[in-house]
């Protein structure tokens, strides 16, 4: 017991030993509460240094060495090496991954813009989509959703098969751990799923409508490019801005409400995505503190649990994607059953539709009709035949001519005249193509190859019939169509294709462009007519008096928006021009020389009279009478009777009215 019991000696050293550090808690405790309220809170700066002060001795000190030196060296130097080669093969893996798929995207959306726009322009399909007014914005279509669709589309191609493989992986493991967690999780996921369905189930028409609305914005900010002048004339700027702002406020209103359904599926997703985050540790961890699994398996769960939550539940997390992809392809399918002819407007082709043929003839044929016109039957050449044709509007099936007979021959000059909105723009229409709306037949002689050819359908000429049918007619309307290029581009169009070294040098190389986008498989249409040199351009610049705009433009092959820097005057004397080059044997003129005084209008006319075109002509001056050798003269159709006709055809020679009216001017 003695020995447990300290001795009176030690204590007594203890107490009585001179060393002043025994004291000093008997010091602290005497300190003055002023001392304590005076002292000042420390600041960061202080912190950090008296924090290396603390902790830096260790790090200089033998222990620390002792162990660094007992760590494996060879095994991290071996889990190093392996981070550093998975490191150098994974990112040109990753780089050339992404790098593939953008190329991909890029080639298939070159195809398919190559495939939209053959279609598109087939049979005239983008006049009709455009005059009926049966979709909106083609081109938004062409450009932007097909650009969406094809990048969009390998995108969650790709996602999805990522997906697939990561719920090969980790499923086996979740199950293998617990196999009702991986049952809850699937049933989870299941009704997440047909949750965000119903929330969003007004996402796609939003965001269809979006598209259309902001692209209809676009399309009137582009209306004021192309017509600027005619609406600073007007001092139209006020109205036009209404116009706009009332445009965008349509895509604004669909905009916010876009967003506010996005906010509530943000508010589902979020709620599904953090709510079951906690499930997998709560179910598993009572398995490992009974002993059953080590404590690891429980971080494993959880990371298989959120790998396989994550590719079940793709479609919630990426709903709103789905759903302006959704808003693509709806647009894009409905564009394209327009072309296909399976859209349910079909085009609004009319039931009864006029019949257009391409008839090879002789010239030598004397089959000829004496019963209009002065020009001797020898001199004649039979173009065009209209038999019992009734031209009706597309739409409202009004008759505007009733049971027209025609015949044109070669140098048969036609004046068409009439009252406003009677018909003579819907003729013209008609004879081109435009316009199927009605009954009868529209016949055009083309040039004898030698070859006996039955009458064929435009829509599918046979071969060598279609560069014939094409140079057989040509149309020129008041505003002639300024085409995006350079001056010689103007001249060419459309009989050739324009191949000058300035294109050729900025066209893409054909290992970029896929082949059916490549420009030397474009086809010419100028079939054997010879292409026009240098010199021909020049002079038939000259001929049409626009010599001087090679110099104001700096030669032909320089590139102006023409449509703006050309007066409507000089539109229509290059319009001529064009006509010259390429030397069609019939053409159709819409009060073509309307902008020109009467001494260029004479001028182009016998320029080609000169060359051997014959035409067909509307007008309402006086003047042109100088220029035909028939008038027809169609009266407004205000009669229901099928056998009523309104119009009438007289020659223009010194005893009629119209040689009157013509010796007059």
């Amino acid at each position: 017991m003695s020995s447990s019991i300290p001795s009176l000696h030690a204590l007594v050293s203890h107490y009585c030993s001179p060393s002043p550090l025994r004291f000093l808690p008997n010091l602290d405790r005497l300190r003055s509460p002023v001392a304590d309220e005076a002292r000042e809170n420390p600041d960061i700066p202080t912190l950090f240094r008296r924090f290396w002060k603390v902790a830096a001795p260790y790090w200089s000190s033998e222990d620390k060495t002792q162990a660094r030196l007992r760590l494996d060296q060879e095994q991290f130097t071996k889990q190093l090496l392996y981070y550093l080669g998975a490191f150098a093969g994974g990112i040109p893996v990753f780089v050339l991954r992404d790098y593939s798929k953008d190329t991909l995207s890029l080639r298939w959306r070159s195809w398919m813009t190559s495939y939209y726009m053959r279609r598109y322009f087939k049979n005239q399909t983008f006049y009709k989509i455009q005059s009926q007014s049966i979709i909106d914005n083609p081109d938004q279509r062409i450009v932007d959703d097909l650009s969406s669709f094809t990048s969009t589309a390998l995108g969650f191609a790709l996602t999805f098969f990522n997906a697939a493989i990561d719920l090969i992986s980790f499923s086996n493991i979740l199950y293998g751990i617990y196999p009702p967690l991986f049952i809850v999780l699937l049933v989870y996921s299941i009704g997440g799923t047909a949750i965000s369905v119903y929330l969003g189930k007004d996402l796609v028409n939003l965001n269809f409508m979006q598209e259309k609305k902001e692209a209809d914005f676009r399309y009137g900010l582009v209306r004021i490019r192309e017509n600027a002048e005619s609406i600073a004339f007007y001092a139209g700027e006020e109205n036009e801005m209404q116009l706009l702002l009332r445009r965008f406020s349509r895509a604004f209103e669909n905009l916010s409400k876009l967003l506010i359904s996005s906010r509530n599926l943000d508010f589902f997703t979020s709620g599904y995505r953090y709510l079951i985050q906690i499930l997998p540790a709560a179910v598993v961890a009572p398995m490992y503190f009974s002993g059953k699994i080590e404590f690891g398996v429980i971080n494993q769960s959880v990371s298989a649990f959120n790998h396989i939550l994550t590719d079940f539940s793709l479609i919630v997390y990426q709903f709103q994607a789905i759903s302006a992809f959704s808003a693509v392809i709806d647009r894009l399918g409905e564009f394209d059953d327009l072309l296909d002819g399976t859209h349910s407007s079909d085009l609004l082709e009319p039931e009864n539709s006029l019949e257009i043929d391409f008839l090879n003839r002789n010239i030598g044929d004397p089959s000829f009709d004496q019963s209009n016109g002065s020009i001797p039957l020898d001199e004649r050449h039979r173009l065009l035949e209209i038999k019992n044709m009734t031209l009706q509007t597309p739409r409202t099936g009004r008759t505007l001519i009733a049971n027209l007979n025609l015949e044109i021959n070669n140098k048969d000059h036609l004046l068409v005249m009439g009252p406003s909105g009677s018909g003579k723009t819907s003729l013209l229409r008609a004879l081109a193509g435009l316009w199927r709306s009605g009954s009868g037949n529209i016949t055009f002689f083309t040039r004898d190859n030698g070859q006996s050819q039955l009458p064929v359908s435009p829509d599918t000429p046979p071969p060598g019939l279609l560069n014939e049918a094409e140079e057989n007619e040509r149309i020129e309307n008041l505003r002639p169509y300024m085409v995006l290029g350079t001056l010689r581009e103007q001249l060419l169009y459309p009989t050739w294709s324009e191949d000058s070294p300035a294109t050729l040098q900025s066209t893409p190389s054909s290992d970029i462009l896929p082949s059916s986008m490549q420009l030397e498989n474009l086809q010419d249409t100028s079939g054997d007519l010879k292409r026009p040199t240098d010199d021909d351009l020049l002079r038939v610049l000259q001929d049409v008096r626009l010599g001087d705009i090679v110099s104001r433009f700096k030669g032909l092959d320089t590139t102006y928006d023409w449509s703006c820097v050309l007066s409507l005057g000089e539109q229509q004397r290059l319009a001529f021009a064009r006509l010259l080059l390429s030397r069609p044997r019939l053409i159709l003129l819409d009060e073509s020389t309307s902008a020109l005084d009467e001494p260029n209008e004479a001028h182009l006319y016998r320029h080609i009279e000169a060359a051997g075109i014959t035409y067909v002509s509307i007008g309402h001056r006086r003047t042109l009478f100088n220029f035909h050798s028939k008038v027809l003269y169609i009266s407004k159709s205000e009669s229901v009777d099928p056998s009523y006709r309104n119009w009438t055809i007289e020659p223009i020679n010194q005893t009629s009215d119209y040689g009157q009216a013509k010796a007059s001017s």
